[in-house]
């Protein structure tokens, strides 16, 4: 029984093979339009590429030429080859900025970008690319029906830069290197104003800041002393009653101490 299974299952797939290849060797772009269009909604994305790739060519210059280029672009990020898709749905818009399609092609260019932007332990470039992206596609479609998809995606990879920026000022925390935690600490807090981490990054830059102080050579300390005072008050003004306010005011009785001697 296995057997008889295993053999129809191949004569159906030499079949479908063979049908395939049918369409690549005909020269009639109109069945292969329509055979393209099959493969795409039976989501058979690998067999319509090829076709659709091929058709560009066949079409251009033609009233079908949208039709082929849309069916191309959406093919490509189907695929999730989202760099190439990008591309041609920005193409696409520029060159046919009338067709009904054109301000969706703007938005899924953009789009793309976002999609292919890093996670937050990676290289931050192509999320700062991909929110500039986005930012130009508000900006010429002030009232287009994706605005909102847009600001939540540009929202989302501000708080990936967020967090990659807070996670290097963390590492070098953790490896003990306190002048430069305290610095990527004030860079965090300088770029994200708003973050959710903004207590945490605060608690950490004092903590660093006072070992820099008790680790520095002693005519280095009394400067150091008072930023780690600067970044005590700063904290104690911004968050009164917050999770570290204990730890925090046992720093600044330490500073107390030590000024006393």
């Amino acid at each position: 029984m296995k057997h008889w299974i295993t053999a129809v299952a191949l004569a159906g797939l030499a079949a479908s093979c063979g049908d395939y290849n049918k369409v690549l060797k005909s020269t009639d772009p109109a069945y292969k339009l329509d055979r393209a269009i099959q493969y795409y909604d039976t989501k058979n994305y690998s067999k319509a590429y090829p076709l659709f790739d091929e058709l560009m060519t066949s079409y251009r210059g033609t009233t079908k030429a949208q039709t082929v280029y849309r069916y191309f672009a959406r093919t490509l990020y189907a695929q999730r080859e989202y760099i190439l898709a990008s591309y041609h749905f920005k193409r696409f818009a520029q060159t046919f900025p009338s067709d009904e399609f054109a301000e969706e092609a703007a938005y899924l260019g953009a789009h793309c970008a976002y999609l292919d932007a890093p996670s937050t332990t990676l290289d931050p470039a192509l999320t700062y690319q991909a929110m500039d992206e986005l930012q130009l596609f508000i900006n010429t479609h002030p009232d287009s029906k994706f605005l909102g998809e847009a600001n939540t995606q540009i929202d989302e990879l501000r708080r990936r830069l967020e967090e990659k920026s807070f996670l290097i000022a963390k590492g070098y925390h953790h490896r003990n290197k306190y002048a430069s935690a305290v610095v990527s600490f004030n860079v965090m807090l300088t770029d994200h104003p708003a973050s959710p981490r903004r207590e945490e990054a605060m608690y950490y830059r004092i903590e660093s800041a006072m070992k820099y102080a008790e680790n520095s050579i002693e005519s280095k300390q009394e400067e150091r002393y008072r930023e780690a005072t600067t970044y005590v008050n700063e904290y104690q003004a911004t968050f009164p009653d917050g999770t570290y306010a204990s730890d925090v005011s046992g720093f600044a009785k330490r500073i107390a101490a030590r000024n006393r001697k």
